[in-house]
């Protein structure tokens, strides 16, 4: 499975297993919607970020579609655990202004209570 969904104070935790990329964003945008359909009184999530290794510009334009998704539905998404290489993407793309992005899931968790 690409996703492992599971959920600490009200936080929706998805982790990644694999690399984001446009091979594998559809069944990550799958698994993350039917889980969030399962649970939709959890509002906020934390993407853990520390299995990909590697993520091309689908793998990141998927998760802006789903931090779009998951504001419009009043909540909020943070990032956690980013390795060497999607940093890289993050840092090329400017995209860690539009994410906030933390060196663990814990401390992300925390931000949002």
């Amino acid at each position: 499975m690409l996703v492992s969904c599971s959920k600490a104070n009200g936080i929706g935790i998805i982790k990644i297993n694999e690399a984001l990329t446009a091979a594998t964003v559809d069944a990550f945008r799958e698994q993350f919607s039917s889980w969030q359909a399962a649970e939709p009184e959890v509002k906020n999530f934390v993407i853990d970020l520390a299995d990909v290794d590697f993520m091309d510009s689908a793998g990141l334009g998927t998760l802006i579609a789903v931090l779009k998704r998951v504001t419009e539905q009043g909540g909020d998404m943070k990032v956690a655990c980013l390795q060497k290489k999607p940093r890289m993407v993050f840092e090329i793309t400017r995209a860690y202004k539009v994410f906030e992005i933390f060196d663990t899931v814990d401390e992300a968790v925390k931000t949002f209570q």
